[in-house]
């Protein structure tokens, strides 16, 4: 008993020691840049050298791993913090306030972001010999989960695939479906089990919010949104809401939102055009919808984000 008792330190202690590791692979690779698409499908790099204020942003379902600093992301009145410690795991599109806790320029935030490929997820879950302690999917589309030593050792090995590009066409998918798997297992896959799980009641209410992102421009009518759900308007909304922390047309008008501030940041265009291209009838409900959600009004808001003193701004899905 001793001797299992001294091993299972030992493991635990090299986490600390794969976390460093971790944190100067990424800092290698992504060198100055603030966030980087690797040669790796769905993989990306992110790293801030200061603190941020609270920033409205999508995450896209994916897990995100900090190697370095700390981030906290806001859903509902529910705060979580990520750092190297614990992972983030996102389920759907959502909605949500996140800020930079910890960094600076000796030690910036080091992130990495895997986009989920849900067929993978589906994949595993249609096999007979996959099994899972059940757990109540009952909090919102994203959680924290603990690292691990094989956690953390998946990862290391799909960064290692950047030195040997030649490579990552056979052996990314096989690493990807590691990191995968490991979340599934845990509890803190319950709610992503769910949702790809067919028939559930979180897998219709994610079908209704994938169509809200799909067709935010469009008006919104929740009788034909629950349609899309199979299910009864009062049912969508208690699902939804559990899933996201808002209701359906709120979650629609922060998407709307969002879209157009990366629309006018991208293509320096006017607010006026960009609130009917995301489906506004109305300019000036969209300048104060606008100013509420990101604390000012949209040519001001512009002028802040292209200043040369800006950091650089969070979008969508951002590690």
């Amino acid at each position: 008993m001793k001797k299992n008792k001294n091993q299972a330190e030992v493991i635990t202690g090299r986490v600390p020691e794969l976390q460093a590791e971790l944190a100067s692979k990424v800092a290698h690779l992504i060198g100055s840049a603030e966030k980087m698409a690797t040669a790796i499908p769905r993989v990306t790099l992110a790293r801030r050298t200061a603190a941020t204020a609270t920033c409205p942003v999508t995450y896209e379902p994916s897990v995100i791993v900090i190697a370095q600093g700390r981030k906290q992301v806001q859903v509902g009145s529910d705060f979580l913090t990520y750092d190297p410690s614990r992972y983030l795991l996102t389920a759907v599109d959502l909605p949500t306030v996140t800020r930079v806790v910890e960094a600076s320029n000796e030690a910036p935030c080091l992130a990495i972001a895997l986009k989920l490929d849900l067929s993978i997820v589906r994949e595993f879950l249609s096999r007979e010999e996959f099994h899972t302690l059940e757990a109540s999917p009952d909090g919102p589309a994203m959680t924290t989960g603990c690292v691990t030593e094989q956690f953390l050792g998946a990862w290391f090995r799909l960064l290692d695939l950047l030195v040997t590009p030649e490579d990552i066409p056979f052996l990314s998918g096989f690493i990807e479906r590691e990191i995968i798997y490991r979340v599934l297992r845990g509890k803190e896959g319950a709610r992503l089990r769910a949702i790809a799980t067919l028939g559930d009641q979180s897998h219709r209410t994610a079908k209704a919010i994938a169509w809200i992102k799909a067709n935010y421009a469009r008006p919104l009518r929740v009788e034909e949104l629950a349609e899309v759900a199979g299910m009864a308007v009062s049912t969508l909304h208690h699902h939804f809401r559990s899933l996201t922390a808002m209701g359906p047309l709120q979650y629609q008008k922060q998407i709307r939102l969002q879209a157009a501030r990366a629309r006018m940041l991208a293509d320096d265009v006017d607010a006026a055009t960009v609130a009917f291209e995301v489906g506004y009838e109305s300019a000036s409900q969209f300048n104060r919808e606008y100013s509420r959600l990101f604390g000012q009004p949209p040519i001001r808001d512009m002028r802040m984000l292209r200043s040369p003193s800006s950091p650089a701004l969070e979008l969508a899905g951002s590690a």
